[in-house]
């Protein structure tokens, strides 16, 4: 399905995972005030109904003035952001989920993550203020990233509130099988971020011959082929080309040939790799 047959893409066409749309607007990055709530607003109107984004990303109040300007209503998205490796002792914790929650200018979070398992990271200090922040209804899910399985597993025997996602840079350069198959056996989501390797996937001829093949762009590719492995998306974009050429990719239906050509890659590229990262 080529992307002309996307225009019509509704909400409806999102498969959702959990509760959780599989396709999301990403805004790492997207740190001019007037252009994130131009993006968060765009996508909402387009169809998208998940937002992420990251107390680090020094844009939380701009992607809650999107959601308020955006003709979708609040209840209708799913919002989820992150708290930094800095602030992950008990109170900081507790204190950090607050203030972001005001900034966003919502009442709740329907995710909460735990942005790197770093520095003040502590599984029972810090996942327990995720329990008490759950038990006072101010989030409804529990969010892990950068988790390797040992990690998760470990969280998961700690905490009691429920866990939906590990959040980890994932696409066709870097599969992560070792974590998809730790998250599919205790039932956790997979969030992939940069699924589309910051644009490496562009280069790729094996990823460009299936493009070819459907008449549909690159990254569109990439995210059709997340989707098929079970995994949500959440690509950064900004203009509204970008955010549109992305939700187009819920139209695209790959065929076991296609994934076949991507899964035979053998290049890997990983490309958040901070110091502090837990395979480093």
């Amino acid at each position: 399905m080529g992307t002309e047959d996307a225009e019509t893409a509704t909400p409806e066409l999102c498969p959702t995972a959990n509760s959780m749309p599989m396709l999301g607007l990403g805004t790492w990055q997207n740190d001019d005030p007037t252009q994130c709530i131009e993006s968060v607003r765009t996508a909402l109107e387009m169809g998208y109904r998940h937002i992420d984004t990251a107390r680090m990303y020094e844009n939380e109040a701009a992607v809650g003035d999107g959601i308020e300007r955006s003709d979708v209503d609040r209840e209708d998205v799913f919002l989820a952001t992150k708290i930094e490796p800095s602030n992950l002792a008990h109170d900081d914790v507790l204190e950090s989920a607050r203030e972001s929650i005001d900034r966003l200018g919502v009442d709740s979070l329907d995710m909460l993550y735990v942005h790197w398992p770093a520095r003040a990271y502590d599984p029972k200090e810090t996942l327990s203020a995720f329990e008490e922040l759950y038990d006072e209804g101010l989030i409804e899910n529990v969010g892990v990233s950068n988790f390797l399985p040992e990690q998760l597993e470990e969280a998961l025997d700690v905490c009691d509130a429920p866990i939906l996602a590990n959040q980890v840079e994932l696409h066709p350069l870097l599969p992560q099988s070792e974590i998809r198959s730790a998250c599919a056996k205790n039932d956790i989501e997979v969030v992939a971020y940069s699924p589309i390797a910051r644009g490496e996937v562009f280069d790729r001829p094996e990823i460009q011959d299936v493009a070819d093949k459907h008449d549909v762009s690159e990254a569109q590719v990439s995210l059709a082929w997340l989707r098929e492995k079970g995994v949500t998306a959440i690509p950064k974009a900004t203009g509204e080309a970008h955010i549109r050429d992305n939700w187009n990719s819920l139209a695209l239906e790959l065929d076991r040939e296609d994934i076949e050509t991507i899964d035979s890659i053998d290049e890997t590229s990983r490309e958040v790799d901070p110091g502090f990262a837990p395979w480093n």
